[in-house]
């Protein structure tokens, strides 16, 4: 079989390996450009077609995931140890199409595959991979199903496979440092990262190992920085340190749902470290009082503790020039941080790593340019979308914002689902059919990561 992946189309770098792209066992095609932009020929495009003897993405119906069972976090009816046993992800579960072809990796764009399979070799290849044989033992048993096909082909397939991000090993223990506990409490959200993982890895509890190992300050836990924080603790994120300035006002109740009537009157950091807390006791949650008045406070903040912090979540949205202290501040330290919020309909998440895509400022200066608001010269930006002294914002706008803060987050940690840095992405209300993608080329006159980037200074 010869894989002719179609032009344009982004083929997925955890794929085969060269050698075995030319042998033609299996393409994985995620029909995805740069920033998550469907390419020409996907699934999301009419032209999306595969060539001949080649594959394309699955977008048909079929690939139901069973959410328990054999299929569930535990692996093969929850055995483990032993030598490994190779299986198709339950949620990746095969079927075979009208024509003949094998789809592999469900129905959701950007994780199927189809393989072409005129002597039907590969579907029975899938159905052996089911937990209960070693790989020794399938590649025995296709074999001798099918004459005159080597034992080391079927090797060379499962490897392909596995490289492909579809399979896991039924047998492999829990991860030291995760207990039967995290298997009941986590049990739903690994399968869930196992769905979306198209790395070669062995168990998703590796990821959620990740996260038990990880430590994230969130500054400002409002709406945005609130929600964000509530579902990096019930993830299971290690440690949690919770840092804002205000108290908990009546007026915040209809959109920072981490808070209760109450709470009103108390700090928020206290207030939001005991809600966290109670959402999960397995999670170090401290929180902080204090305000950020300049780059050498968060600095400060985030050179604090006993480690280095993975993530900085940015919630907060004061001073005005927060936003451009957290970008030179974590340029300076080589930390990741996610900021989000929302004005009016719009809603979106920034996802910025050092080193990796464009900054902040990068962004910032590309979207200016790119828009045309046909301003007077010397016009305030402010003129075509002014800026109130209150938000306009409801538990919609402020959930939604930190939602996709918190995925984006828990992407960077665990890797699951993969994440090129240096974008902006969101939703906006008023239309639902014109997703929000920004991402831009790093700046050579960038002031902030260009050759003449000023570091701290604000």
């Amino acid at each position: 079989m010869t894989v002719m992946p179609e032009a344009g189309r982004a083929v997925r770098p955890e794929a085969a390996t060269a050698d075995r792209m030319t042998r033609g066992l299996i393409g994985t095609d995620s029909g995805v450009g740069p920033g998550g932009v469907p390419g020409p020929g996907s699934a999301a495009d009419p032209r999306g077609t595969a060539g001949a003897g080649g594959t394309k993405r699955a977008d048909g119906p079929g690939g139901r995931a069973e959410p328990g069972g054999a299929g569930g976090p535990r692996g093969l009816a929850g055995v483990r140890g032993g030598p490994p046993r190779p299986r198709i992800k339950p949620e990746h579960r095969a079927y075979r199409t009208v024509d003949g072809n094998v789809r592999i990796g469900s129905v959701i764009y950007g994780i199927g595959a189809e393989i072409a399979d005129p002597d039907g070799w590969i579907w029975t290849l899938t159905e052996a991979m089911d937990g209960s044989r070693t790989a020794d033992r399938i590649a025995a048993e296709v074999a001798a199903r099918h004459p005159g096909l080597g034992s080391d082909t079927v090797r060379s397939a499962m490897a392909d496979l596995r490289q492909a991000g579809y399979v896991d090993d039924a047998a492999a223990p829990l991860p030291a440092g995760l207990a039967d506990r995290d298997e009941v409490r986590h049990g739903r959200g690994v399968a869930l990262l196992r769905w979306m993982d198209l790395s070669p890895r062995a168990t998703a509890w590796s990821a959620q190992l990740r996260l038990r190992q990880a430590r994230v300050l969130v500054l400002g836990v409002g709406g945005t920085g609130g929600a964000a924080a509530q579902i990096l603790v019930a993830s299971g994120v290690g440690a949690v340190h919770a840092v804002d300035p205000d108290v908990v006002e009546l007026s915040n109740l209809n959109r920072q749902l981490l808070y209760r009537e109450a709470d009103i009157g108390r700090p928020k950091a206290e207030a939001a470290a005991a809600a966290l807390r109670s959402l999960n006791s397995d999670v170090t949650v401290t929180g902080e009082r204090r305000e950020v008045c300049g780059p050498d406070d968060l600095a400060d903040l985030l050179r604090a503790g006993p480690a280095p912090y993975d993530v900085l979540v940015l919630g907060a949205d004061r001073p005005s020039d927060i936003r451009r202290w957290a970008n030179r501040v974590c340029l300076a330290l080589g930390t990741a941080w996610v900021e989000g919020g929302y004005r009016g309909p719009l809603v979106t998440a920034g996802v910025h790593v050092p080193g990796q895509g464009a900054c902040w400022e990068c962004q910032r200066a590309a979207e200016v340019e790119r828009r045309d608001l046909r301003l007077e010269p010397g016009q305030s930006e402010e003129a075509a979308s002014p800026r109130m002294p209150w938000n306009p914002a409801s538990a919609v706008t402020a959930e939604l914002s930190g939602t996709l803060v918190a995925h984006a987050v828990l992407a960077l940690i665990t890797g699951v689902p993969r994440m090129q840095p240096g974008f902006r992405y969101g939703v906006n209300l008023m239309s639902l059919g014109d997703p929000v993608l920004q991402r831009h080329p790093r700046r050579p006159d960038c002031p902030a990561c260009g050759p003449q980037a000023c570091g701290l200074r604000p």
